[in-house]
């Protein structure tokens, strides 16, 4: 069976702020935005992953959806708690300046994991937690 990842989905409650991040600061490639009833969706991927995509979309991405879970997915959202991606990276520590000059908001300096990579993490506009990862080496 060969199976590869092709998408995966990020809720945002901002998509000019998600996509300055995204673009700007992470420095990821629009591939797609697109609108339909009311609602926004945003791809956007790294140049050196061309198969593989982060969809930016809306909290509760269904038009018809109660108020009240509205709420709550926003709720869910503003606390940090809705699942967000890790990205692997050659230089944690470069990586982890730029991010933070473009205006992160960082969660944790770069550090060595018992489990063997040094890893830094950041709140995206949307408050969804970015992990940037690197094996340690030696």
């Amino acid at each position: 069976m060969d199976i590869t990842l092709s998408q995966c989905f990020i809720a945002v409650d901002d998509h000019d702020r998600a996509l300055a991040f995204y673009r700007d600061a992470l420095g990821l490639e629009v591939r797609n935005d697109v609108g339909f009833e009311g609602m926004r969706w945003v791809t956007v991927g790294s140049p050196a992953q061309p198969d593989v995509e982060i969809v930016l979309e809306p909290p509760l991405a269904d038009p018809h959806a109660a108020p009240e879970d509205r709420r709550v997915m926003a709720e869910l959202l503003a606390k940090g708690l809705l699942r967000g991606v890790i990205f692997a990276t050659e230089d944690c520590d470069a990586t982890f300046e730029r991010v933070r000059a473009a205006g992160g908001e960082v969660l944790q300096e770069p550090m060595d994991q018992p489990y063997g990579v040094r890893d830094c993490a950041f709140r995206d506009p949307a408050g969804n937690m970015l992990r940037f990862t690197q094996p340690r080496r030696g």
